[in-house]
């Protein structure tokens, strides 16, 4: 697999705030320093579904949702088109609705902080009307770190200006006191540490104090999709770990976490993560077929409204089409297909292209046999 690096955001700063939530949102997905993307060069604007494809009831590339992994709750498109619109409470309802679903907080959460990132003044609205509301610290808290990233850029550090070095220090030291005190305000949150995750990996803490930051959220949450993934990101070679760490983590969470919990996807994307070959038969070993199965059974236990389902299908999708596994991997790209923010085609620029080859090559082998 390439390693090539996107190329977005040049300097700093308040001037590139309008083009915030995008960059916000990868920062959680995937799109930073080091981690694979394909060149401009690679996009090819030509090419075409088969008909036999569409046939079968699957979208051209052109009509792939390339900002999601799945479509977004209805509910969190309302409220985060008033906050845009300058009104928070549609916001608050949300957050407090949730309840102790941390699943859904963490994904709300993430989403809302984005948007605060880029205009807050919605945000300062309602920490106005209400000191002290957990939620609203919340945000605060992560729209605060996904500020520190888009200050930074995603260039790598050579191509980073000392200003913009400087501008994400301070913003990061900042998010410390804003993620405690969030977790201050609501103790049995999760989402505060998984925010602190981002700022020890962007600050560089040793990795006791990951440690400690991972024994908060396991106290509450053992089994939390974005923590993990999180997480997974620090013990990643490309950042503060390694490839033996972060499949050490990823196998150590999957073996511990129960049939549904969608974690024993893990060791696959710590595969993903650290794969430079381009020897298929890598993907087609004994032991990536059990991951794989593994994965595969994890998803079919999940409740179907898990918000992070859909990023599993999609990697489930990949690995099953590699193996030659074509109706397993033609039910995932159904299951899925309108949508491509996802492991592993987000980690292209042309991921609509990307997925619609894979995904047709698949769909045709399957109906040519049978």
């Amino acid at each position: 697999m390439s390693t090539l690096l996107w190329v977005v955001l040049t300097p700093i700063a308040l001037g590139l705030i309008a083009l915030g939530a995008w960059f916000l949102k990868a920062i959680v997905q995937g799109a930073v320093e080091g981690w694979r993307s394909a060149s401009d060069e690679d996009a090819d604007d030509t090419y075409e579904t088969p008909a036999e494809v569409l046939a079968e009831g699957f979208l051209p590339a052109a009509r792939q949702n390339t900002d999601h992994a799945c479509a977004e709750p209805e509910e969190l498109v309302r409220s985060g088109a008033a906050a845009k619109a300058g009104d928070w409470q549609p916001a608050a309802a949300l957050l407090a609705e949730t309840g102790r679903d941390w699943e859904r907080r963490a994904l709300y959460s993430e989403r809302l902080a984005g948007i605060a990132a880029t205009d807050d003044a919605w945000l300062l609205a309602w920490e106005a009307a209400r000191p002290g509301d957990p939620d609203a610290a919340l945000l605060r808290a992560r729209s605060t770190v996904f500020l520190a990233w888009e200050i930074r850029g995603a260039k790598r550090a050579q191509y980073t200006t000392g200003e913009q070095f400087e501008g994400f220090r301070r913003t990061l030291i900042r998010s410390r006191e804003e993620n405690a005190r969030a977790a201050e305000l609501n103790p049995d949150d999760p989402a505060p540490y998984i925010s602190e995750i981002w700022t020890a990996l962007g600050l560089g803490y040793p990795q006791a104090d990951m440690d400690r930051i991972w024994d908060e959220i396991t106290a509450r949450a053992p089994h939390h999709y974005e923590a993990h993934f999180s997480a997974l990101q620090y013990w990643c070679g490309k950042w503060r770990g390694s490839e033996k760490l972060a499949m050490d983590f990823a196998k150590k969470a999957a073996d511990a976490a129960p049939l549904g919990s969608l974690i024993k996807v893990f060791p696959l994307i710590a595969h993903y993560e650290h794969d430079e070959s381009d020897d298929a038969d890598v993907e087609r070993s004994p032991e990536m077929h059990a991951l794989v199965d593994a994965a595969l059974a994890d998803a079919h236990a999940a409740d179907p409204a898990h918000p992070r389902l859909a990023e599993v299908r999609h990697l489930l999708a990949y690995y099953l089409s590699l193996q030659d596994r074509d109706e397993a991997a033609m039910e995932q790209f159904r299951l899925v297909d309108g949508y491509v923010d996802a492991l592993p085609w987000r980690y292209w620029n042309d991921k609509a292209e990307r997925y619609c080859r894979l995904r047709d090559e698949t769909v045709l082998r399957v109906v040519e046999n049978r």
